[in-house]
């Protein structure tokens, strides 16, 4: 979710005119430009899948949202043409997905409170940025009455399933596969981290846990859900950001605050609980809101 009013304007650029990123791109080596490739794929893979951060708004700072997206609608076309572009890209992306989830499965099983107000505070210090993204083309009674609408209608759906359904659910391939589509709308709509309700139904855990240990009964019904999803949304998602920015970036607002209310822990045993938890809030906040200072001075370097 970094930067993402910084973010718009590099996406524009990357469509009119090469952007310093890519002229320093172009002017590199083969093997320069394969390991910066490399490196911006773990970046945006690492991002994916800690909560908080968008590898979406990631990828739009390195310059390779666009051919992304025309991968994501086109992809046999696409590769045929730009599949040296794309390999050191995707081998980035699988490193750092592997990283980070080797990263969250030790957090959660060192203390699920840590973990959890960490993630909170990775979301929380993101939100100042999606509020001014979202109103970068102004606001109208509209947006706000979607990003209530949304807001409260999620919160209370998933309020509702919290109180009466005493069910837990139990992570299998189909579920899994839900994670993967959940998961792909992240990579397509910049900004949207939907980390937040995998955590709320239990299976964000697990299915990083699956990650890190190579389990392939976790890794490819999440892969087909990421990929489904992301091959059917990605031209209509980038229509109605193009055309309904307001709207869209409102809405995502109601869904990320709904579903992190939800996960904020409760179940302190002492006054040691409560400083670990405020510690990890304020380092998650402070990581993000750096991170989305950084990402602004990338975008107007």
């Amino acid at each position: 979710m970094i930067g993402i009013s910084k973010t718009i304007g590099v996406r524009c650029d990357v469509n009119k005119n090469p952007t310093k990123e890519t002229d320093k791109i172009r002017n590199s080596s083969s093997v320069g430009t394969w390991v910066l490739r490399v490196f911006q794929g773990a970046m945006a893979g690492g991002g994916a899948i800690l909560p908080g951060v968008s590898g979406g708004v990631l990828c739009v700072l390195f310059g390779i949202y666009q051919p992304l997206m025309a991968l994501f609608a086109h992809p046999i076309r696409t590769l045929k043409t730009r599949y040296r572009f794309f390999i050191p890209i995707f081998i980035g992306a699988g490193l750092g997905f592997l990283v980070l989830a080797r990263l969250v499965e030790w957090l959660f099983r060192t203390s699920s409170i840590l973990a959890l107000s960490l993630f909170i505070g990775l979301i929380a210090g993101t939100l100042p940025s999606l509020f001014k993204d979202g109103g970068k083309h102004g606001t109208t009674r509209g947006t706000w009455t979607a990003f209530a609408v949304s807001l409260i209608v999620l919160f209370t759906g998933l309020s509702y399933l919290q109180t009466h359904t005493g069910t837990a659910i139990t992570p299998n391939g189909w579920w899994f596969l839900m994670c993967g589509v959940v998961w792909g709308f992240s990579l397509v709509i910049p900004g949207l981290s939907s980390s937040s309700i995998l955590i709320f139904i239990g299976l964000y855990e697990p299915m990083a846990a699956g990650i890190a240990n190579l389990d392939f009964s976790v890794i490819l019904p999440l892969g087909a859900g990421i990929a489904a999803t992301v091959l059917l949304s990605a031209r209509l998602v980038h229509y109605l950001f193009e055309h309904h920015h307001a709207l869209m970036y409102h809405l995502i607002l109601g869904v990320v605050i709904a579903s992190t209310l939800l996960i904020i822990p409760t179940n302190f045993t002492g006054i040691k609980d409560l400083v670990i938890a405020l510690v990890s809030f304020v380092t998650g906040f402070a990581l993000a809101w750096g991170m989305d200072r950084y990402g602004e001075r990338i975008a107007e370097a």
